[in-house]
């Protein structure tokens, strides 16, 4: 078995700037090669949150019929709750030094692990995707308002300028996404700042709201913090790609966990509440249509457009390049003959192509926002037997075992039957069902949602079910045993 020693000292390895491309996919990081530490975990949480796609999620609950009290504690509660489910999550990586979806092979099995690698590479394509949307938006919106400019080209152009940005950065990886990263928190910090006394006059705090989406202020409240929470949590699967990179040696479990959660709350929670502020300045004035992006742009002085396109492209680009990172991580682990460089590639591509099929099919971008609601119901649950079973096994992973999948073998102490742990792989099956029957969206509402009036409590109902009996899974089956590797 090979387990860490994490009172050992750590060897230095040859310098290596963080600015090379990053020679490590989903294998085994040796400690001596893991430069990062937690200050780095709130510099990404932070830096790509400064962008519309995470602001808007603050916005829509005053569309959903919310004032501004009730919208503001929705994302206090919501962003505290999502933040405490995502800490716990990025502990498991630094002990087996791979990402958590290979390292969820534990508990899942080696063959079980690829439905964490599936869940991460589809929410982070969808996350790029609707990064480089609101990126090119922005930019496409002040043209527009600026110069009296606008056609389908110039929208193509913004999205292939932000895509090819997006990609240098991923395929360099780790180094450069976290030194973009510092250079949004204060960049794009001060364009927020700045909205604030751009739109402050507009602002209501005694804005009330009205015509609630699910009948009743509460269950509007409800559906509304449960959406901030499920965005921060849905972080939970990729919060491993960045934390591999921490030594368990100089950085206790404690430090980075709080480094996540403040990440969260702050980091996430700050934009959701510009974007619940906004909401408020343009619904107490008279601006319903709903459209975040497209009202900034036509309510903004002409003076605080260039702030307006820097958060869109510049910190939209940086959010996207999280996603595409870790997609390429997910993308290598299914096909191992593709390196992570190659494998990144591939993932920048499939987002851009997901951007344009938006582009010129309305009906891709308001899908993929369903799309997201319903994978809460299947990562929720994820992540509490992936947090659970690393408990229950005292932090101790067989490294080398992990690995069985992606150098193409079987066998091994995480083999099970098959390469598949049956009992855990059919709890996460129950909980991830049952959460859908009790979603809501555009698409479906679920019938337990029906009999709650619409309102979609699928993904806690999901990780409360998972939370119940997978303490249970080693009652059902033994733990892992060692096996022959062939």
């Amino acid at each position: 078995m090979t387990g860490i020693r994490i009172d050992s000292p750590v060897a230095e390895s040859p310098a290596r700037s963080r600015f090379e491309i990053e020679p490590f996919g989903t294998e085994h990081i040796p400690i001596a090669d893991r430069r990062s530490a937690p200050r780095d975990l709130r510099t990404i949480l932070f830096g790509s949150s400064l962008t519309f796609s995470v602001i808007i999620m603050g916005f829509l609950p005053v569309t959903f019929g919310l004032g501004w009290w009730q919208a503001a504690s929705a994302v206090v509660v919501g962003s505290a709750l999502g933040s405490a489910l995502l800490a716990p999550t990025g502990v498991i990586a630094p002990r087996t030094g791979t990402n958590n979806p290979v390292s969820s092979g534990a508990f899942f099995g080696v063959g079980g692990r690829l439905i964490g690698t599936i869940l991460e590479a589809v929410a982070s394509l969808i996350f790029a995707a609707l990064s480089i949307w609101t990126g090119g938006a922005a930019l496409v919106g002040a043209l527009d308002r600026a110069f009296d400019v606008h056609s389908d080209s110039i929208e193509l152009i913004c999205y292939g300028i932000i895509s090819v940005i997006v990609t240098v950065v991923s395929v360099f990886g780790h180094g450069w996404m976290v030194a973009v990263q510092r250079v949004m928190i204060p960049t794009a910090g001060i364009c927020l700042i700045a909205g604030l006394f751009v739109y402050g006059g507009d602002f209501d705090p005694s804005y009330s709201g009205g015509g609630y989406v699910l009948g009743s202020a509460l269950n509007t409240w409800v559906a509304s913090m449960l959406l901030i929470a499920s965005t921060i949590s849905s972080l939970g699967p990729y919060s491993g790609d960045w934390t591999r990179h921490i030594s368990p040696a100089a950085h206790s479990d404690r430090s980075i966990m709080r480094a996540l959660f403040y990440g969260g709350l702050f980091g996430l929670g700050g934009p959701f509440m510009w974007g619940t502020f906004i909401a408020v300045c343009f619904y107490s004035t008279g601006l319903t249509d709903g459209d975040m992006v497209g009202g900034l742009m036509r309510t903004s002085p002409i003076w605080y457009l260039p702030a307006l396109v820097f958060l869109g492209l510049a910190s939209g680009t940086a959010q996207a390049v999280i996603n595409t990172y870790g997609t390429g991580l997910d993308t290598s682990s299914l096909i191992p003959a593709l390196s992570r460089t190659k494998a990144t590639l591939v993932a920048c591509l499939a987002a851009t192509a997901l951007v344009y099929l938006g582009h010129f099919y309305d009906t891709i971008e308001p899908s993929v926002t369903n799309v997201l609601t319903l994978l809460a119901n299947f990562s929720v649950p994820w992540i509490v037997i992936l947090v659970i079973g690393h408990l229950r096994n005292g932090a101790n992973y067989d490294t080398d075992a992990l690995q069985v999948f992606n150098r193409r073998e079987t066998g091994g102490r995480y083999w099970y039957s098959g390469g598949i742990n049956i009992a855990t792989v059919g709890i996460w099956g129950i909980a991830a069902t049952v959460g859908v029957l009790f979603a809501a969206n555009t698409w479906f509402t679920g019938p337990g949602a029906h009999l709650l009036g619409g309102l979609d409590i699928g993904f806690v109902l999901a990780g409360l079910i998972a939370g119940a009996l997978y303490p249970l899974v080693g009652r059902i089956e033994p733990a892992p045993v060692e096996s022959a590797v062939s």
